[in-house]
């Protein structure tokens, strides 16, 4: 399945790549055939030439970089053709213009109208060649999915009825909904006796994370009786950080509500969660951001890297930088560097939390957190790819179990990289025990529900306010 899904993500770009191509060759075209021989009053002939080639190669891989960048090629088996239909007008326009402002504003015209000739014969034919490669494309997509060629490793959570008859309305469907059912987990007592070994039984919930990576699951659906939504949101938190679609079958008060979106003529009413928090397009603008924000920073602060290294080192016994394992995207662990602000071997008895008048900690390094330069060196672990410069301040794994103990809602943080600052951060600041890192964590759950580039903007902003009014502790 993942050699096929490969193909054919390199199906649509290549696919793209010759649409863009043909567009532009064909626009070529038109320029020396009409604009030009109708500005000198003779006929330009069509020259083959270097820059022509460099063209025809360049301007493609223009067009597959902007898809690439919104995620047209991120789930390829996914995609609704309307809704394709539409990202494709909306993202030729936005390619053409920044075609037509760098590299046609300065071409040769007759008049004034030739600007709107060139841009709208480009743009129709971009518009055209790709949109029809893009319809061939998922048809036959969809048209396998149907056929049950094509499809998602699905796991059923739930041994009940409910289970049973979506199960069977899924297998009994004259076309696919796409699910290729690997086996179910049960929730309760009745361990699969519904579904009479019509279906491999994997295990319970708890053993959810298991069997999703060692069965490669890519959708989850959550079908359980009405009284037992209460585990509903247990299952949904062994399900955070795993990238899996999850699918829910809805009662009548989520019908009621608007839970219940419809994305499809046909197919099971199902409430659909889907893991991405922001639009892929965002999440490429995101990283791009940190990197080169964060390039640029250290090239800035590095006068002041020198100056805090001498002091640091000068003004108490021990290493320049403290490091320490940390946990961060998807339960992963990482080094985290900083700048050294306590006396070594300041946890020589276990780990502690640091709190206000700490003794551990140095004089200078009280004044470097509360203008932050001790979390500068982070800047490396964001180039890195292991933090953001927005995001849940990253915790060690010893304080991570007990935040789990009473509050394992947690694990939705790690959906994300890890941040420099965070929502948290500006609204609570750092935490002195469990009890206040569990009255934090309301304020990195609120910043993930509402992930946005505005949004990071933002805290930044307040970061920064928070650093010259030296507030930090």
């Amino acid at each position: 399945m993942v050699v096929s899904r490969r193909i054919l993500t390199i199906k649509y770009i290549l696919a793209d790549f010759v649409a863009a191509l043909a567009a532009w060759g064909l626009f070529y075209s038109y320029r020396k055939l009409y604009i030009e021989s109708s500005k000198f009053g003779h006929s330009i002939a069509i020259n083959v030439d270097a820059k022509f080639i460099v063209g025809l190669l360049i301007i493609p891989l223009f067009w597959v970089a902007i898809y690439a960048l919104v995620g047209s090629y991120s789930n390829v088996m996914r995609r609704s053709r309307l809704r394709e239909l539409g990202q494709t007008a909306y993202l030729s326009v936005i390619g053409v213009l920044i075609l037509f402002f760098t590299l046609l504003l300065d071409d040769t015209i007759v008049n004034y109208k030739s600007y709107y000739s060139t841009f709208f014969t480009l743009l129709c034919l971009h518009f055209i060649f790709t949109a029809t490669l893009r319809l061939i494309l998922s048809t036959g997509v969809a048209h396998r999915i149907r056929n049950r060629q094509l499809g998602f490793d699905t796991l059923m959570v739930g041994s009940n009825q409910n289970a049973v008859n979506l199960f069977n309305e899924f297998e009994s469907a004259k076309q696919s909904y796409g699910n290729f059912f690997k086996g179910f987990v049960h929730v309760d007592d009745s361990n699969g006796k519904f579904f009479k070994n019509s279906l491999p039984h994997l295990g319970g919930v708890n053993d959810l994370r298991e069997i999703i990576k060692e069965h490669k699951i890519e959708e989850v659906i959550i079908a359980i009786e009405s009284n037992e939504h209460e585990k509903v949101g247990k299952i949904i938190n062994e399900l955070e950080d795993t990238n899996v679609v999850i699918k829910i079958i809805p009662d009548m008060y989520d019908i009621l509500t608007g839970t219940v979106k419809m994305n499809a003529i046909f197919g099971a009413l199902l409430i659909e969660i889907n893991p991405y928090l922001m639009p892929v397009w965002q999440q490429s603008f995101k990283r791009l951001f940190d990197i080169v924000l964060s390039f640029i920073t250290l090239i800035i602060l590095s006068p002041v890297y020198l100056i805090l290294s001498i002091l640091v080192k000068t003004t108490s016994h021990g290493p320049i930088f403290f490091s320490q394992e940390r946990i961060g995207l998807h339960g992963n662990p990482f080094i985290i560097y900083k700048f050294r602000t306590m006396y070594q071997d300041a946890e020589h008895q276990g780990p502690q939390l640091s709190k206000e008048n700490d003794t551990r900690i140095t004089k200078l390094g009280k004044w470097m957190r509360k203008i932050r330069l001790d979390e500068i060196p982070q800047f490396f672990n964001v180039l890195m790819g292991d933090m953001s410069l927005v995001g849940p301040r990253p915790e060690r794994q010893f304080y991570i179990d007990q935040i789990m103990l009473r509050a394992p809602h947690y694990r939705h943080l790690q959906k994300v990289r890890p941040g420099i600052t965070s929502w948290g951060q500006v609204k609570f600041g750092y935490a002195e025990n469990v009890e206040q890192m569990i009255e934090r964590l309301k304020y990195d759950i609120i910043y993930i529900e509402n992930m946005s580039i505005a949004l990071d903007i933002k805290i930044m902003f307040y970061t920064l306010k928070t650093i010259v009014e030296g507030r930090g502790k």
